[in-house]
């Protein structure tokens, strides 16, 4: 596949041109109804609201043109297909195939990577078993009592996928049923969570890839003599999602095994066994079958050609041309559902880790703008801390809503006429109209300039089939923009290099310990100065 640099796209000249004066949302009558009604759409249960975007129909056209020259669909297609996507075409790279969808293509009668849906069947096949055996009473703790607990040792994208979607479907979590994560090799983030438990009745699934990874492994060396000096023998207590064949995948260390694979990056696992094995135990096998369910309705909506009817692609479009036309270096993406609390915690991985990157995929240096730092909170929280800069700040910073019509629980009540759902849900229409319209004030103090960019995405409720759909749709809109910028979505050699200077330091630390003092390294003698100068007593 031939891929083309941004900067020569005929599509972007024209777009450079329509952005000397987009349009403008501020004031009165700018959002007329018709807008409002055109500028929908919709995918998988969700409603998404452009109308506060600063695009008209030739933006749209545009964004429609650029998407068709930069050959985004035709990529994605490639994609889910097996082709070699995480490359660097001369240059040492990872060179993988890209197939999260495939672990959400269980439900295509056709699929698109059928080995690795086929792979991904059979890893599904054997959780299935494993939590019946668990609900049987087959598997228990040495006491012949069932596990009420499970907690999920890993960090990166062996955490924050997994524990945002625990915490957006806690409401669906089997009776007594409940899941800790302990991420930080910081000493004091595996004390507090295990001080909370009763170790007899919990279940520990230990992630990573290749069963080598510094903190998980740390973590795992802490749990590990938590289990024994209460008592218990940690192979009746520990899972292990890795890699076949890497030193995790032990049968005389796990209680059981599943597997991840190298064409599935950290940051896009949480529908493998990554997410699979901790939301499995918690929801029930049906429900995180919905979660992929959701996911792979949203994979089919990402494949249709026209931007106004594929969300990913849409949303895709729209972030580009804030950030590469109108110049906003940020995108706060603001859930009004405290549901969502980490939902933006794992954005922030999943794009900036993927879309951080200043070389093409011919190892070139980008002459564009790529990937925007990404940053959230839930609403209505947010409006007490930082929508003042959202309003009236220097910095334009584009919006993306998230809402509900319903709560999961159900349980709310009136106060002065409405419900507090409701009381939540206007709070993000109003800040959405505010943003756009802003407001004319004799007082410079009061005036709000307006003109500034959102959108609304909302959903009749936070389902497991709902926050499939959204996780996918934001992978999927990801992945389009790093099409679009022609940089490689899929490594992260960016967190290398920080990981080399820590063994360093680490390695003069044991040394010095044993008495062995070791001379700093010749290409960074700094480091023994600045470690000794953090460090000493």
């Amino acid at each position: 596949m031939e891929y083309k640099d941004f900067i020569d796209l005929r599509a972007v000249q024209h777009l450079q041109q329509l952005a000397e004066q987009p349009y403008t949302l501020a004031g009165e009558g700018t959002l007329p109804p018709e807008r409002i009604s055109g500028y929908h759409t919709s995918a998988c249960g969700f409603d998404f609201l452009f109308a506060t975007q600063r695009v008209d129909d030739r933006v749209l056209a545009g964004l429609q043109d650029l998407a068709d020259e930069a050959g985004l669909v035709e990529q994605f297609q490639a994609m889910k297909s097996g082709e070699v996507m995480n490359r660097i075409v001369g240059h040492d790279s990872e060179n993988r195939q890209v197939l999260h969808t495939a672990c959400r293509d269980v439900f295509s009668d056709k699929p698109l990577a059928p080995q690795a849906t086929g792979r991904a069947e059979e890893q599904l096949l054997r959780l299935e078993r494993f939590l019946a055996d668990l609900d049987n009473g087959l598997v228990t703790n040495d006491q012949g009592e069932p596990f009420n607990t499970i907690i999920q040792v890993g960090i990166g994208g062996s955490d924050l996928g997994p524990r945002a979607l625990y915490l957006a479907l806690k409401r669906y979590c089997l009776p007594g049923r409940r899941a800790g994560f302990i991420a930080n090799v910081d000493p004091d983030d595996a004390a507090a969570v295990l001080a909370d438990l009763d170790l007899s009745h919990t279940l520990v699934n230990v992630v990573s890839k290749s069963g080598t990874t510094l903190e998980t492994l740390t973590n795992e060396q802490l749990v590990r003599q938590a289990l024994v000096a209460a008592g218990l023998n940690p192979a009746r207590h520990m899972i292990a999602v890795t890699g076949a064949g890497s030193p995790m995948d032990d049968p005389e260390k796990y209680l059981a095994s599943f597997y991840m694979y190298d064409d599935i990056g950290g940051r896009y696992s949480a529908t493998s066994m990554v997410g699979g094995v901790t939301l499995g135990f918690v929801l029930g096998y049906d429900n995180f079958r919905e979660i992929l369910h959701g996911a792979h309705d949203m994979d089919v909506t990402a494949e249709k050609e026209t931007v106004r009817d594929n969300l990913p692609l849409l949303m895709a479009m729209l972030g580009i041309w804030n950030h590469n036309f109108l110049g906003c270096a940020t995108v706060a993406v603001l859930p009004y559902s405290q549901a969502l609390l980490r939902f933006p915690a794992h954005l922030q991985q999943c794009d900036m880790e993927s879309n951080g990157k200043r070389v093409n995929r011919y190892g070139q240096p980008v002459r564009w703008q790529t990937g925007p730092v990404v940053w959230g909170e839930p609403g209505t929280n947010g409006q007490h801390a930082f929508y003042q800069l959202l309003h009236q700040g220097t910095e334009i910073v584009p919006v993306e809503f998230i809402g509900f019509r319903r709560s999961q629980y159900q349980e709310d009540i009136k106060v002065r006429g409405t419900t507090s759902q409701q009381k939540l849900l206007a709070n993000m229409l109003a800040q959405s109209l505010a943003l756009a319209r802003g407001r004319e004030h004799e007082n410079s103090n009061k005036r709000f300039p307006g003109n500034r960019p959102s959108s609304l995405l909302i959903a009749d409720r936070l389902t497991p089939y709902t926050m499939g759909g959204l996780l996918a749709l934001y992978e999927n809109r990801i992945v389009f923009q790093g099409f679009c910028w022609n940089i490689n979505s899929f490594d992260q050699e960016g967190v290398q290099l920080g990981k080399i200077l820590a063994d360093r330091i680490l390695s003069q630390l044991a040394g010095e310990q044993s008495g062995d003092r070791q001379k700093p390294a010749h290409d960074a003698p700094e480091i023994s100065l600045i470690h000794r100068a953090a460090l000493d007593e």
